[in-house]
């Protein structure tokens, strides 16, 4: 699978299995995505990252990458972990793919609600 940022500097390959398909709710990801960031994870050997990838230490234990010319949130990476997550908005075309969870649900906004009845962790 393939992805890019919004203005096509940062692109990515992923190859192999993806885990984690989840939307995540916490405070974090919604003011960086303006609502909500939909992701899932390979192991760190599994993605080619191309362009100006610019990290932001989000925490004292993770990072978020993003395109610095178009803001595009593509990744987000916690320290020593060995695995990199990426926007599944980003992927390019039909990916076939299916959420499994949304995370930090009880940060959600309460501007919505979550009605799809995939599993909901705090």
């Amino acid at each position: 699978m393939k992805g890019s940022c919004l203005c096509g500097d940062v692109t990515y390959t992923v190859e192999g299995e993806i885990s984690g398909l989840s939307v995540c709710h916490c405070g974090q990801c919604r003011k960086q995505s303006g609502h909500l960031w939909a992701s899932g994870y390979v192991r760190d050997e599994q993605i080619q990252i191309e362009g100006p990838v610019q990290w932001f230490a989000s925490s004292e234990t993770a990072e978020r990458g993003f395109c610095p010319r178009c803001g595009a949130f593509l990744f987000w990476r916690k320290h020593g972990e060995g695995t990199t997550s990426f926007s599944l908005g980003s992927l390019d075309g039909e990916t076939g793919l299916k959420l499994e969870k949304h995370i930090f649900a009880g940060e959600k906004g309460d501007y919505y609600e979550i009605l799809d009845g995939l599993p909901l962790y705090s």
